[in-house]
């Protein structure tokens, strides 16, 4: 019997996991990408190269506050062809390995854009038709730029754009208060620019919770030179060596001038001209494909998962996404639960969270309680320097089943794991609580929030019930 053929469209955490995993499980598996290298937008534009330059950002901002304890360095100098190399030794070193691994499964890679001419084949330029038994659909988003806009000025830039570091502008203009202007906010503060945040709703990374967020913003008001809310970018002009911007809030329109301005308002499915006409497939109004927790859409013999099937745009849940799909178009049964997905700001400090937030509680009629733990009585957080932080947790009252876990704090992208975890695994509080955690640790406080809630805690004084 010949193996079945699947073929991935997307070279991206979803696709590559999707066609590394099949060709493990033995399928024949052919991988059609329009990039040179493998690794989607995260590997090549987006998480990677941004969590690089975080990195440099955070390393700035330690030397800045050592100062308070005692030690002083000189001031910081930015050699940004240096800067530009060494965010590119790092995706290389990724997109490398993942070329050796594509190759040690023997799966058959192909660049060129995939168009589907039905349900049972692709054409791609240069390499004619292409037939499949299974297809996977793994093209990634990509960012949203207001049609006005879109070729407006070269100084007018998406994240993409920003991540070239073709300089450090005096005077920046973040249009968009989310996860990724943010990011990029912090890192162009953090080399030298004056940043200015404008976002059209009542307050930043909308989703998160908002005390957790609250923390954050404290932070940036210091970084940054201004954050606008419930403000509109109405218009953008060029003013010779610099853009005009009228800003619309409560009163009346302001006008300031930027060196450069940094689109992030969302980001849109890679969905059109795929041929998806040609086949069952489904798309919303949006452009997103539909398909269910199995990635299955409406054609028997294409799956789709990651940013074209909505939700989370985050390249964990494309990759957890990949590895379902494919234990299931080879007839492994899963139950098909709800995902309990980690979402992390890399921001200044980071805010982490998963499972139900408090936020969502509320908009759902979910009877929760929250424990909360201050990191101001944090033994490790102290010895960093770093008391701007919380973590706290959503129970519920009935079962002492942990429903959600929030974080905000240095590092906490690599604490909301054992959140996740124990969302799973259904663990209580009083399981979170009598797991013995190492001291003084970060990941303490998640023990201690867990103490509050149970009224047991050492570190937190309550007054007796």
């Amino acid at each position: 019997m010949s193996k079945q053929n699947l073929l991935v469209i997307g070279g991206g955490p979803g696709g590559y996991a999707a066609a590394f995993l099949a060709a493990d499980k033995g399928m024949q598996v052919t991988l059609v990408d329009e990039e040179k290298q493998l690794g989607g937008v995260c590997l090549l534009r987006g998480c990677i190269p941004s969590k690089t330059l975080l990195h440099l950002a955070k390393l700035i901002s330690e030397v800045k506050h050592a100062g308070e304890a005692g030690l002083q360095f000189g001031e910081p100098t930015l050699d940004i062809d240096k800067i530009r190399a060494w965010k590119e030794k790092v995706t290389g070193n990724l997109t490398g390995g993942l070329a050796q691994l594509c190759k040690q499964r023997g799966i058959q890679r192909i660049q060129g854009r995939a168009i589907f001419e039905n349900s049972g084949s692709v054409q791609v330029e240069g390499h004619g038709s292409i037939a499949f038994d299974r297809a996977l659909i793994a093209v990634g988003s990509r960012p949203i730029v207001p049609k006005d806009w879109a070729r407006l000025d070269s100084r007018l830039m998406d994240s993409t754009d920003a991540l070239e570091l073709e300089d450090i502008p005096e005077r920046l203009l973040v249009i968009g208060g989310g996860y990724i202007g943010l990011e990029m906010g912090t890192v162009y503060a953090a080399f030298g620019s004056q940043v200015t945040v404008v976002e059209m709703t009542d307050g930043l990374l909308q989703g998160a919770d908002r005390d957790l967020v609250r923390i954050l913003q404290v932070r940036l008001k210091k970084e940054f030179e201004a954050i606008h809310l419930k403000t509109r970018v109405t218009s953008i002009k060029d003013a010779g060596e610099r853009l005009k911007v009228t800003l619309q809030g409560a009163g009346e329109p302001e006008e300031l001038e930027f060196d450069r301005v940094l689109v992030s308002v969302g980001r849109q499915p890679n969905t059109s001209n795929l041929g998806l006409e040609n086949t069952q497939v489904e798309v919303d109004d949006k452009g997103f494909v539909k398909a269910d927790l199995k990635g299955q859409t409406a054609d028997p013999s294409v799956f789709a998962i990651g940013d074209v099937v909505g939700g989370a745009m985050l390249a964990h849940k494309a990759s957890h996404e990949a590895k379902r799909a494919v234990d299931c178009l080879l007839g492994d049964s899963h139950e098909q639960d709800s995902l309990v997905i980690p979402a992390v700001i890399f921001s200044d400090p980071e805010i982490a969270w998963c499972g139900l937030t408090e936020l969502e509680a509320k908009e759902k009629g979910i009877e929760i309680a929250i424990a909360k733990f201050p990191w101001g009585a944090s033994g490790r957080a102290g010895t960093l320097g770093r008391n701007d932080g919380a973590t706290k947790l959503m129970i519920d009252p009935k079962t002492d089943r942990i429903l959600g876990v929030g974080m905000v704090g240095v590092g906490v992208g690599d604490l909301i794991s054992e959140a996740a975890l124990a969302i799973r695994l259904k663990a209580t509080a009083h399981d979170l609580a009598e797991t013995v955690h190492p001291h003084p640790t970060l990941s303490e406080t998640l023990m201690e929030a867990a103490e509050v809630y149970l009224g047991r805690s050492t570190h937190q004084y309550q007054k007796p019930r």
